[in-house]
């Protein structure tokens, strides 16, 4: 839901070490770079995200706020009127950029040696997902558990897009109207139902999960695969995803015992940064302080 109260067709992406994302958002190739991404749910319609007004009405707001004016005066001391739409988004980035994580339980156990960090389900559960069979790594893979990344001194990588089955409806488009991924920037009909693989660094604490929020819990998402798509009996969205016929093949589905499924879901628990989620740099920097009742 945006902040105009809009219900959206996405759930948000984790902004967790998106400084080496390749490409940002579930689908659009193009956006490579937060300081354009930031203008998508400030101006965009469809759907309102921020509503604000393409008149820079808002950056007055900003002028007005003592806190803001000085900040701004800090961060761009060259300029007589630092308050503007280029330093604002580039403020966004620089502290989306800050937002790292490297301190997760599973980190401990691979960076650091500490056998101790993760319980031996989620060492279990790390064997599964690097396994051939289900091969989760083939979409979640590298440092951040997510498709392609960028940093410095690596060559060029391609974003990766995904179909994974979750609709087949019948019709021109096998996705819902509103969210058919990777077709609605390439009018290439094997890109629908294509989108980004997120990464899985604090999964277990960002439900729902999927492009559309329609999976409640990690067990499912787990179910889904195991399918090799999911199957909709109900209308509006009828259909057997594992059927799509834009399906990744990495997507074909797997057997699990009731232990491995724990298993697993003990490794996607492992990757929660907890110092991360708790490091008041990352807090509202100015909450609203409850007004005592009389």
């Amino acid at each position: 839901m945006g902040a105009t109260g809009q219900v959206h067709a996405r759930g948000s992406m984790s902004l967790v070490n998106v400084a080496y994302q390749a490409t940002l958002t579930w689908a659009n190739p193009r956006l490579t770079r937060l300081e354009e991404q930031a203008l998508v749910p400030m101006y965009g319609t469809q759907p309102v995200e921020l509503g604000l007004p393409r008149s820079g009405a808002w950056l007055e707001t900003l002028r007005t706020d003592s806190r803001y004016r000085q900040l701004f005066r800090a961060a761009f001391p060259e300029v007589a009127d630092p308050v503007t739409q280029e330093n604002a988004v580039k403020a966004i980035a620089s502290f989306e950029r800050s937002i790292v994580s490297a301190r997760s339980p599973y980190d401990r156990y691979r960076n650091d040696r500490d056998d101790t960090a993760i319980p031996a389900a989620a060492r279990r559960g790390e064997r599964l997902h690097f396994s051939q069979p289900l091969s989760c790594c083939r979409c979640h893979g590298e440092f951040d558990f997510s498709g392609a990344t960028d940093f410095a001194g690596r060559r060029h990588v391609e974003p990766e897009f995904h179909n994974t089955g979750l609709y087949n409806l019948t019709g021109l488009l096998s996705y819902p109207q509103n969210n058919v991924g990777l077709f609605e920037f390439t009018s290439v009909p094997n890109d629908v139902g294509k989108f980004k693989a997120p990464a899985l660094r604090n999964i277990a604490v960002t439900a729902p999960y999927m492009h559309d929020g329609s999976a409640a819990t990690l067990a499912d998402v787990i179910a889904h695969y195991e399918a090799g798509g999911r199957t909709i009996s109900d209308e509006p969205n009828r259909g057997v995803g594992r059927a799509n016929p834009n399906k990744s093949p990495s997507v074909r589905g797997f057997t699990l015992t009731p232990g491995d499924r724990d298993d697993l879901i003990a490794f996607l628990e492992s990757l929660t940064d907890r110092p991360l989620l708790d490091d008041a740099r990352f807090s509202d920097p100015w909450p609203v302080t409850a007004v005592p009742s009389h």
